[in-house]
């Protein structure tokens, strides 16, 4: 290492935020940038420990003590070129992901773990500031082709690691734009969309086809598809919601929250929504159900569309702030997380179980609610929430049937995810699946190993037919 006592000199500096009073007015990106010089300075508490487990616990298995060295010494252009070779989308995990690795960093035992989010950010913009990312096709093309269905981070990975192999992709996306849930899903005030589109562009001068608009199983047959391809990837996600099956469900002004975040995002594009479709918390009383990353967004949403008041309610108890014995370092331990849209106006309950939505006139107004302990009822505790808009942030259960799913009768494990081998494959030959489809519902920098992972697989597989 470049200071073997840098840990010892620097403290931890989080990433900052524009104010509050300023961010909610609007959708851009919440996060203020780092200068270089303090991403240099972060970098060098970087310990270059003996076992690295921030590797360990990174699902991509990021070279983070080799970047943070060249950060350090100034080497941006070979750190650029490490992260990237691990990582098809750095720009975004960097934006978005909750760093696994931060959690495992040995600095962390007894002291602030490494900002290495923040650090992977700052070397994937200064590469793209600097013009070291260029398109790059590659040398000579296998002749053999693959269709890529579904534009997530699973699915994008894959194109991009089949394509540097000299396989010519095309990537179908149902939706009338590429980017899967990164660009529907995940709102602007994380993630801007002009980081997609710089992306995608190389991608296509890179050679990739992309063909947005286009639902497989619905559109064109799935079976024909097979037939026009040598291989094919479903990578459509997990797309079911969880329901919340009590009384009253049926009131309108309940909606589940990824329908909700992906028409604000639609809005936010541009596009045009019929106005009996609008989904607006404006003067409302705003109640998300369900504490996680999504219900997190929802919060941040419904405070830009200036909501009355916003709860968030959550089944289990509130996590502790540190980590607790039962999850010792290295592990991920399940602690209290403050976003940034709980800073901008939110109450939050757990320990809150919802037992029937209370409506008027056909419409939501509040919740009979009890309190709850390890998920089950406590007698006599029984309470109101009032709310004039509830949001199901409950998480996905399993990936659509109607399509690819169907269309090829593919086999489905115990939790009905598409059941895939070792090598990715489906239990149809040349068919291969990865990510949420295949994994479960889980977090875009899983989603991203998978597609790199499945992309190997399939070119094995190329190779051998």
């Amino acid at each position: 290492m470049g200071d073997i006592k840098g840990f010892l000199k620097i403290k931890r500096q989080n990433g900052e935020y524009r104010p509050v009073c300023e961010r909610v007015k609007d959708y851009r990106n919440v996060c203020l940038p780092r200068e270089d010089g303090c991403s240099q300075e972060q970098a060098s508490r970087c310990m270059d420990c003996g076992t690295p487990f921030c590797h360990w616990a990174c699902p991509i298995a990021n070279y983070i003590p080799e970047w943070n060295d060249l950060v350090f010494g100034g080497h941006w252009e070979e750190a650029a070129r490490l992260l990237f070779a691990t990582n098809s989308l750095p720009e975004v995990t960097g934006r978005v992901c909750p760093a696994l690795c931060e959690f495992s960093c040995v600095l962390g035992i007894n002291d602030d773990a490494v900002t290495i989010r923040e650090n992977e950010l700052a070397i994937a913009e200064y590469a793209f500031r600097e013009g070291l990312i260029k398109p790059l096709p590659p040398l000579a093309r296998s002749g053999k082709r693959v269709a890529v269905i579904g534009s997530g981070p699973a699915g994008l990975s894959c194109a991009d690691q089949l394509n540097k192999a000299g396989h010519t992709v095309t990537v179908f996306e149902r939706d009338s734009k590429i980017g899967g849930i990164l660009r529907f899903g995940i709102p602007d005030f994380k993630l801007e969309k002009d980081i997609l589109d710089r992306r995608i562009k190389i991608w296509e001068e890179e050679g990739i086809e992309f063909r947005p608009g286009v639902n497989i199983g619905v559109d064109k047959d799935i079976k024909k598809l097979s037939k026009e391809f040598d291989a094919l990837c479903l990578a459509c996600g997990c797309r079911k919601p969880r329901d919340l099956a009590v009384e009253g469900r049926e009131l309108s002004g309940i909606y589940f929250a990824m329908d909700y975040l992906t028409q604000v995002n639609r809005v936010a594009s541009g596009d045009k929504i019929p106005a009996d479709e609008i989904i607006n918390a404006k003067g409302k009383k705003v109640l998300v159900i369900g504490g996680g990353d999504t219900g997190s967004d929802c919060v941040g949403t419904a405070c830009r569309q200036q909501a009355a008041c916003v709860t968030q309610i959550e089944l289990l108890p509130q996590p502790s702030e540190y980590r607790t014995e039962d999850l010792p370092w290295p592990k991920y331990p399940l602690v209290l997380k403050t976003s940034s849209s709980h800073q901008e106006g939110v109450e939050r309950r757990w320990s809150v179980l919802t037992k029937k939505f209370i409506g008027e006139s056909g419409r939501v107004k509040k919740l009979s609610c009890a309190k709850a302990n390890l998920g089950k009822e406590v007698p006599g505790t029984d309470f109101e929430i009032e709310a004039d808009m509830v949001i199901l942030a409950l998480g996905f259960f399993a990936p659509e049937r109607k399509g690819p799913i169907e269309g090829l009768n593919l086999e489905l494990d115990n939790r009905g995810n598409v059941k895939c081998g070792e090598d990715f494959m489906t239990s149809r030959a040349g068919v291969f699946s990865c990510g949420d489809m295949r994994r479960g519902q889980s977090l875009v920098v899983w989603a991203i190993a998978e597609g790199r992972s499945a992309a190997r697989a399939i070119d094995e597989y190329l190779k051998c037919v």
